[in-house]
């Protein structure tokens, strides 16, 4: 009998020379869609107990602790990162620690790309697909937002200054690495807001 084999949206998929930045597909990266209600305390307390940390309850932060990160999705929706290798405990632990709750924790590893974008100016690039503006004081690291990106849906994560997590359903994996590659191009490279080189 044959064996099951895992392979990522973008496997053997290479970033082109000549990008401005770095580009890459992130791997072995697992992750669970919990929901639940912050209101309520056994929900909030079963999350910690599972996690090991409070999940967060402002609109369009994370957190994290012991390698594992919660992102805010919705009122009533997180994202949990974890190592793939690690998803199968923390779901069991989530499974456990909310018995009776009006809760949800399902696997969706398979559901979604990751690709980084890393570099000086990868503000600007992404901005090249979607309305976000990247440049407000408010866009830091710990941020994530859901956006429309070059008109897909996508959920964005700010992983440090200069440092994005692109989250794009697996089926639009393709597209939306073909358009970073495109819109990173050094040639294609903008510098918004600015100091402008003075005319020669």
């Amino acid at each position: 009998m044959s064996e099951l084999s895992h392979q990522t949206p973008l496997a053997g998929v290479e970033a082109p020379a000549g990008l401005a930045v770095s580009l890459r597909e992130v791997t072995g990266q697992g992750m669970i869609d919990l929901r639940g209600l912050a209101a309520d305390a056994a929900f909030m307390a079963g999350a910690r107990t599972a996690l090991g940390f409070e999940l967060p309850v402002r609109p369009r932060t994370t957190a994290t602790a012991g390698g594992v990160t919660a992102l805010w999705l919705s009122v009533d929706q997180w994202l949990i990162l974890c190592p793939r290798t690690n998803t199968a405990d923390i779901l069991a632990r989530l499974g456990a620690a909310l018995t009776g709750v009006h809760a949800l924790a399902v696997d969706v590893s398979d559901m979604r790309a990751v690709i980084r974008m890393e570099g000086g100016g990868a503000r600007e690039i992404l901005m090249k697909g979607t309305s976000l503006d990247l440049l407000s004081a408010g866009i830091v690291p710990g941020f994530c937002k859901r956006m429309r990106f070059a008109e897909i849906a996508a959920l964005l994560h700010v992983v440090d200054d200069n440092v994005f997590d692109i989250y794009v359903f697996r089926s639009y994996a393709r597209y939306a690495w073909d358009f970073l590659c495109a819109t990173a191009k050094d040639q294609a490279r903008v510098r918004l807001f600015g100091p402008q080189p003075a005319p020669v």
